[in-house]
C-alpha cells in the first residue's frame, strides 16, 4: 500500500469501514511514514470537530440526593454571579476554540499550494474513490428518488436538492452520506452501464469555487476537468454545491450533469 492509497483510506478507517487486512496494511504504512501520519492527524482533527461529542450520563436521583445532603450550603450573597453559568460556558468555549483553530488548519492542509480548481477536483475524485472502496458503498438501495432523498433527513444539516430520478441511460442505484472537504455531503450513486457515477451534494459556502474556464451545463455554468482518469464536473445552485465524478466518457457525464442541473 503506497501513500496515495493510504490517504484515500484514512477516513474510512476512522469510521471502521475497512476490512481487517486493509486496516493492518494501513497501520503498518503509517508507522513508517511520517507524512501519512501527519495526514491521519489532520483527518482525525476534522472528525473530532465535526462529529464527536463527549458523552453526558445523567446522575441517578439517589446519587443527587446524597450529594446534596453532603454538600455544604453557601450563602446566596457570597456566590459569584458567573458560577451558575460555568457549566454551560466552559464546554461552549472549548468547542469554539477547537473550531477556530482546527478548521482553518484543516483548510490549510487541504488546499496547500494547489490552485482552487485543482483542489476542488482532487477532493471530488478522492471522495468518489472512498465511496467505491467501501465494503458497503450504499447505505440505502434505490427504490426511486422519493425513497433515497427522504433517507437523508436527520443525517445532514441541509436538504439535498436533486430532482433527476434516473432513467434507462443513468439508473439511480442508491445513496450514502459522505464528506466533501470539511462538511457532510449527500452522495447519490447513478450508473452508466458498468460504471458507477457519484453525485456529491453539499453546502457551497466557504469553498474555493473556480471562477474561470466555466462551461454551460443545463442552463447554468460549471467547471469540467480530468484527474487520475476520472472526469469531474462541478457547479453551484443557490446555497448548494454539486460534484459529479466517474470514469465514463466526458460527453456522457456531461449529459447526466445537464439532466441534474436542469432539475
Amino acid at each position: 500500500m503506497d501513500c496515495e492509497d493510504v490517504r484515500l483510506h484514512l477516513h474510512d478507517d476512522q469510521r471502521g469501514h475497512l476490512g481487517p487486512e486493509l486496516h493492518r496494511e494501513l497501520r503498518t504504512h503509517l508507522e513508517g511514514c511520517p507524512a501519512c501520519a501527519h495526514e491521519e492527524a489532520a483527518e482525525h482533527m476534522l472528525t473530532e470537530v465535526l462529529e464527536r461529542r463527549l458523552p453526558q450520563h445523567p446522575a441517578s436521583l439517589a446519587l443527587k440526593r446524597r450529594l446534596l445532603a453532603q454538600w455544604p450550603a453557601a450563602p446566596v450573597e457570597s456566590r459569584p454571579w458567573w458560577r451558575g453559568w460555568r457549566r454551560a460556558l466552559v464546554p461552549a468555549l472549548a468547542s469554539a476554540l477547537v473550531l477556530a483553530v482546527g478548521l482553518p488548519l484543516y483548510h490549510e492542509l487541504w488546499s496547500g499550494a494547489r490552485g482552487d480548481a485543482t483542489a476542488m477536483v482532487a477532493e471530488a475524485v478522492n471522495d468518489h474513490v472512498r465511496v467505491l472502496q467501501r465494503d458497503r458503498p450504499l447505505d440505502v438501495e434505490s427504490g426511486g428518488i422519493h425513497e433515497v432523498k427522504p433517507w437523508f433527513a436527520g443525517r445532514l444539516d441541509f436538504a439535498p436538492v436533486v430532482s433527476f430520478e434516473g432513467d434507462a441511460e443513468f439508473p439511480l442505484q442508491g445513496g450514502t452520506v459522505g464528506y466533501f472537504v470539511d462538511r457532510k455531503a449527500a452522495v447519490f450513486v447513478y450508473k452508466r452501464r458498468l460504471h458507477p457515477v457519484s453525485l456529491f451534494v453539499f453546502r457551497a459556502e466557504g469553498l474555493p469555487w473556480p471562477a474561470r474556464g466555466l462551461t454551460s451545463i443545463g442552463g447554468g455554468a460549471g467547471y469540467t476537468s480530468v484527474s487520475r482518469g476520472f472526469n469531474v464536473i462541478l457547479w453551484r445552485a443557490g446555497d448548494l454545491g454539486y460534484a459529479l465524478v466517474s470514469d465514463v466518457d466526458a460527453r456522457e457525464l456531461g449529459r447526466l450533469a445537464a439532466k441534474l442541473a436542469r432539475g
